[in-house]
């Protein structure tokens, strides 16, 4: 018989008063995620504390030094260090002590760390440097305790492959970028799977929940599954100073979404990024499997993207309407190198089923969420605005994707014959 698990998820989640007293993130936060009472004098957890949750004391114990405050004793703090490792899509960090707090990267020391195990050097080369680029307020440790988001390069101080951000801040410090003054918003969609089975939380095991319909933005035991993990993700983006603009469950059960942004240039992709950290480590903490995916589950069911809205200051003046076709007949052109820094196994996810596009054609739209660029109603209306590129995975990498969307938009200049071909194409599309 096939058995959800979702229920006790949620119910373990569930945060009493005193969690909610510490002004940063606790550890008491985390733990009311993962434990509960199982009989008199026991507790239960799917974490790391399995091996001290023997007796209540116990975790007590390790609570107390977790949630000590170290301020009156000493000006130190704890940075961790954060960067992108091998695949390209995982988080990696270390902590470090500073002597002092900080405000701005360049007060930060560079760091290394081995690539060989992360698969980012061979093992006779191993040292990768890394280089702060933001900060941002620790959730989980509190005080003026930071998160550190970093790029990795060599030692003799060029970028390593999977240091994407390089080519973006390249792009965004172009003089006609800067001019343009590029915002982003990020929908960034993730999929909550159940710890050992890895399928979908809410899903009987080896079984199918009903048809999609209520799941979106749904309210109830039967239809939102893993709510207590985004909202204490919105408030720990929030306390850390990422500009998270929203959130909501998505078609999919089990499937959620935050949206990062307004944000100019590189700023977009440190935020993505550092979000990301903070979900990993709270799903962590849940004894919740999280996924990018772009399609975790084959057939009827929606994938997940990573939709970026988009905009330079004259798309958002009067007049920009054009501006913005003008941009889509760009995008049109470079369609297929889009699509290959896109996210891996995204030809899975654009169909042309499930609210996308085809991965082999490119078109636009006004409202159509079947298209690979959508144009809000609001924007046609009134002559100015934004426009979605729907096609990313959710396992995309924000700084390749937002960095591409302006050199293709503002520096890349198609040749005149290119450019009269694609309108006529472009304009059986609108």
């Amino acid at each position: 018989m096939a058995q959800c698990l979702a229920p006790s998820v949620q119910w373990q989640m569930r945060l009493t008063k005193n969690a909610m007293e510490p002004s940063s993130m606790t550890s008491k936060m985390w733990n009311s995620f993962s434990l509960k009472p199982s009989r008199k004098g026991a507790l239960k957890t799917s974490t790391k504390f399995r091996i001290c949750a023997s007796a209540s004391g116990t975790i007590n114990r390790m609570e107390d030094l977790l949630n000590l405050d170290v301020s009156p004793y000493t000006d130190k703090i704890i940075a961790e260090y954060i960067w992108i490792g091998g695949s390209g899509t995982d988080v990696r960090s270390k902590s470090r002590t500073l002597s002092k707090p900080v405000e701005h990267p360049s007060e930060l020391p560079k760091w290394n760390y081995d690539g060989s195990s992360t698969g980012q050097a061979p093992g006779e080369d191993s040292e990768v440097i890394l280089y702060p680029q933001a900060i941002f307020k620790d959730p989980f440790r509190g005080g003026n305790n930071i998160l550190v988001i970093c790029d990795a390069y060599t030692p003799q101080g060029e970028p390593i492959p999977t240091n994407k951000r390089a080519k973006a801040a390249e792009i965004f410090s172009d003089s006609k970028v800067v001019a343009q003054v590029p915002w982003f918003g990020i929908e960034q969609e993730y999929t909550l799977l159940q710890p050992d089975v890895k399928w979908p939380l809410g899903w009987p095991v080896g079984g199918y929940p009903g048809p999609q319909g209520p799941y979106y933005c749904g309210a109830g035991a039967d239809k939102s599954f893993g709510r207590d993990i985004s909202d204490a993700h919105y408030k720990a983006c929030l306390y850390a100073g990422i500009n998270i603009s929203g959130t909501n469950g998505e078609v999919m059960p089990g499937q959620w979404e935050f949206q990062v942004g307004p944000s100019v240039g590189i700023e977009a992709g440190d935020h993505i990024w550092c979000a990301r950290y903070l979900l990993e480590r709270i799903t962590e903490q849940a004894g919740v499997v999280l996924t990018l995916d772009p399609k975790p589950i084959e057939g009827d069911w929606n994938g997940a993207g990573c939709h970026t809205n988009y905009s330079t200051l004259p798309m958002r003046e009067d007049g920009g309407f054009e501006v913005i076709k003008k941009a889509i007949l760009n995008l049109s052109l470079r369609h297929t190198e889009h699509i290959s820094a896109y996210g891996e196994g995204n030809e899975r996810r654009l169909t042309g089923k499930h609210e996308t596009a085809s991965i082999t054609q490119f078109s636009w739209g006004v409202a159509n969420r079947g298209c690979s660029i959508r144009v809000g109603r609001d924007t046609e209306k009134e002559g100015k605005g934004y426009l979605e590129d729907r096609r990313p995975a959710s396992n995309m990498d924000p700084y390749t994707v937002t960095g591409l969307l302006a050199e293709t938009t503002i520096l890349w200049e198609p040749t005149l014959e290119a450019e009269a071909l694609a309108a006529q194409k472009l304009a059986l599309n609108v």
